[in-house]
């Protein structure tokens, strides 16, 4: 297959890209620093990723996202920018990927996103972040009856990454991590299964 990973260079779009290599997949990545760039922070980045990937006649078999962030901070000390950044870059902007990017995937192809634990189960300074992954978990829900030409859809909802743990282990405490190999194989089987409207937990 040949696959788009967005977000590739970090540690979830890292594990899904060479998972899916592994299995012999073209994988072609791109994000804030490849060329041509794309930001899912920014809605004109993305129309503008995909207007260009529309006049050079791409295609896909699947199209995966693993980025977006979100800030962390105690309910307090938050304010609507906040929650407006968090579900801008990890909610708005892979909804957006899938509005542009619809027309590049090949009949029957696929879009996994990517949320995360938090949409479950919250920790004291994830707020902002809980609900942005539960507006993509939503969202995967409900498209998945709207996606024409067979076209499935799904999301991968993972804890935080093993190799990650060092940087983000004590925003979650109490919690167990996962090596990078497991959230691979849960691309894996968004991009090559027969499932839509799911949200893959890995935790």
């Amino acid at each position: 297959m040949k696959i788009l990973m967005i977000g590739d260079t970090g540690a979830v779009g890292t594990a899904a890209a060479a998972a899916l290599r592994g299995r012999g997949h073209q994988v072609i990545g791109a994000s804030r620093s490849s060329e041509p760039a794309i930001d899912t922070s920014d809605t004109a980045s993305v129309q503008a990723f995909f207007a260009a990937a529309t006049e050079r006649g791409d295609r896909y078999d699947a199209i995966a996202v693993a980025a977006g962030g979100a800030p962390f901070k105690p309910l307090a000390e938050l304010v609507p920018e906040d929650f407006s950044a968090a579900i801008g870059h990890k909610g708005i902007g892979q909804i957006a990927v899938v509005q542009a990017g619809v027309d590049l995937l090949l009949d029957g192809g696929s879009f996994t996103l990517v949320s995360g634990i938090l949409s479950t189960h919250p920790v004291p300074d994830g707020l902002a972040a809980t609900t942005a992954n539960a507006v993509v978990d939503s969202f995967v829900k409900a498209a998945a009856g709207a996606m024409p030409r067979g076209i499935r859809i799904n999301a991968v909802s993972p804890t935080a990454l093993l190799e990650s743990w060092p940087e983000y282990g004590p925003a979650f405490p109490g919690f167990t991590p996962v090596p990078g190999t497991e959230v691979g194989s849960a691309y894996v089987r968004s991009i090559e299964g027969i499932e839509t409207g799911r949200v893959i937990t890995v935790w």
